[in-house]
Parts: C-alpha cells; sequence; structure tokens
C-alpha cells in the first residue's frame, strides 16, 4: 500500500466515528477538524458511498449524504467506534515522548508534560509498562552548540565544514558538506548531508563531530541527491557493499543480533552461516579479526586471504616484538 492510500485509510477510519456523532456538521468545519481541504472530504465522502460490509448490496454500503453543505453518515454502525491505542502503543508512545524530553535542543516542554501526564491518566496499566521500557538507550547526545550550528545551516542552507570522529578507523577525518535535514534514530541524533569529500549522501553521528564550523559559502545540494529512508533504519544495501559469509561458533552469535544480517543458516552443533554487508572492505577485515578463533570467514575468497594476511602479518609482528623484548 502506497503512503498515500495508507494516510487516506486512517483518515477515513476516523472520519466515519467523528462524523457519525456529528450529523449535520458543516463540511467546511469537518474538512478544518480533519486538516484537510473540502475538495478532499468530498472525494473521501464519495469513496466512502462504496465502502461497507462484504456483499456490496445497498443495504450493506454507508450512505453518506452533503448536498445542503451539512454531512449526514449513516449505515456505518460497524465502524462507529472511535479508534482506541492498545495498552503497548500507549506505552510507546509514552517511551517516545519521554526520549523526545531527554534529547538537547529547542522543545515545548510545557506541550510536552501535558501530553505526557495525559496519556498517564488515561493508560492505567500501560504507564507502569512504559515505566519498563524507559531503560532505552538514548545514548550519547551531542553537544548544544555542535547541534545549534547544524540547526542554522540548515535554516541559511549554508556549508558546514566538519571534524568527524570515524570509530571503525579509529580516525577524525576532515569534510565539507552540504546540511539536508536531521533525524532522530534509535535515540541518536544524525545530520543527513551531501558529503563533498565522498560525492554522495551521507548520515553523521552529532555525537562524533569533533567540530563543526557554519561556511560563509550556501549549501548546493545536487539536485539528484537521495535522502535515505530511515523508516527501516540507519542501514541502505548497495549493489557496491561488500558481501561476506562467516562462519560463527557459539561465542559469536551475538554478531546475529547486533549487525543486520541478510542470512543466517543453522549449523552443526549450535554454530550458525551468516552473510553480512559493508560499504567498507576493511570493516569485514577488521570484525573477522576482532571475532579471532570465534569465526571464520569463508568467502568471497578474495577477502577471506585477505584476513590470512592480515592475521599472518600481525604474528609476525607479535613475534618479532617479543623476541626484541
Amino acid at each position: 500500500m502506497s503512503q498515500g492510500a495508507s494516510e487516506r485509510l486512517s483518515r477515513l477510519l476516523a472520519l466515519v466515528p467523528y462524523l457519525l456523532n456529528r450529523q449535520g456538521i458543516p463540511m467546511e468545519q469537518a474538512a478544518r477538524d480533519a486538516g484537510i481541504t473540502v475538495h478532499q472530504l468530498e472525494k473521501d465522502l464519495l469513496l466512502l458511498f462504496v465502502c461497507g460490509l462484504p456483499g456490496h448490496l445497498p443495504d450493506d454500503l454507508i450512505e453518506a449524504d452533503w448536498e445542503d453543505g451539512l454531512v449526514y453518515l449513516g449505515n456505518a454502525d460497524t465502524i462507529a467506534r472511535p479508534l482506541r491505542l492498545g495498552p503497548e502503543e500507549v506505552a510507546t508512545l509514552l517511551v517516545g515522548l519521554r526520549l523526545l524530553a531527554a534529547l538537547p535542543g529547542t522543545h515545548d516542554r510545557v506541550a510536552l508534560d501535558k501530553a505526557m501526564a495525559k496519556l498517564q491518566e488515561v493508560a492505567g496499566a500501560a504507564a507502569g509498562k512504559a515505566d519498563e521500557k524507559v531503560g532505552v538507550d538514548v545514548g550519547p547526545q551531542p553537544d548544544e552548540r555542535v547541534l545549534a550550528d547544524a540547526r542554522r545551516a540548515l535554516a541559511e542552507q549554508r556549508r558546514l565544514h566538519l571534524r568527524y570522529y570515524v570509530p571503525g578507523r579509529d580516525e577524525t577525518t576532515e569534510r565539507d558538506v552540504d546540511p539536508m535535514r536531521l533525524a532522530l534514530v534509535d535515540g541518536r541524533t544524525y545530520l543527513e548531508g551531501w558529503c563533498h569529500r565522498a560525492e554522495d549522501v551521507r548520515l553523521f553521528r552529532l555525537d562524533r563531530v569533533v567540530a563543526l564550523e557554519v561556511l560563509d559559502v550556501p549549501a548546493e545540494v545536487p539536485a539528484d541527491a537521495v535522502a535515505h529512508d530511515l523508516d527501516s533504519g540507519l542501514f541502505s544495501p548497495s549493489p557496491n557493499d561488500t558481501v561476506a559469509g562467516l562462519e560463527l561458533e557459539r561465542e559469536a552469535l551475538w554478531v546475529t543480533e547486533y549487525y543486520p544480517c541478510d542470512e543466517v543458516t543453522e549449523l552443526p552443533d549450535g554454530r550458525r552461516y551468516v552473510r553480512l554487508r559493508s560499504g567498507d572492505p576493511e570493516w569485514m577485515v577488521r570484525l573477522a579479526m576482532r571475532l579471532g578463533p570465534s569465526a571464520t570467514l569463508v568467502d568471497p575468497p578474495e577477502l577471506a586471504d585477505r584476513v590470512r594476511a592480515t592475521a599472518a602479518a600481525a604474528l609476525e609482528h607479535y613475534a618479532a616484538g617479543g623476541g626484541a623484548a
């Protein structure tokens, strides 16, 4: 289902009980309350005409009348009850609000407090579940000045110069970035922008920004730059990724929970075969080295050879150091 169709379905499910309880409401008021135009409301009412119970006989369909500018709805008792949040949904919503309140930046704290108080009042036991979930890791937060400057660059559409720490390579890089948006994913704040060093769209965790400078240069995001789809998480597969297969011993099975896997296959003795992907083949080599004897990188062959060569060089260096001591 497309996003537009999904949004419209959600609106119709809320619209029917709303109109049933407000017979004779003016079209303009109903449209305003629904956050849509009168024209869109009329299109929704026309769609309701062909909705109802299976059979699609006249008595099965919803009745709608708005010829005099006032809306009347009938024969829709099966969905007359307003939508209600379930306990898990309430708990999740409370966790999200508390997470937002804990993040740095400008929030309408009064509105947040009122919303959380109202939810806790009506949630009952669900509020207790939310309390159990508040252990969600908010994660390290960015420096307030870094966040403020990133917001200013976005508002003024100006280029940024970043000094950015890359933990996978244990190095700090410098790059110019044309900002596109700020995003909150899994409790961490990210800057998404066009990176002139990579010549591509990149995501930067703001708590890893060592220094940030707003340049007196206009941001120029290419017209064909595509933002990441963050609905499914941070990682977006690419045809340029390195895909590797590893055989994991029991003590390394945490890899299947910590990293997204393309494939997980059970092996004898509680072992597993997994396929991982990464935009950096060196990251895959470092992971295999980190896992040591608890994992074996088996494919592709050229990457397995690099792991063996890296391990041999490390052992040779260690042996030389030991002899010198």
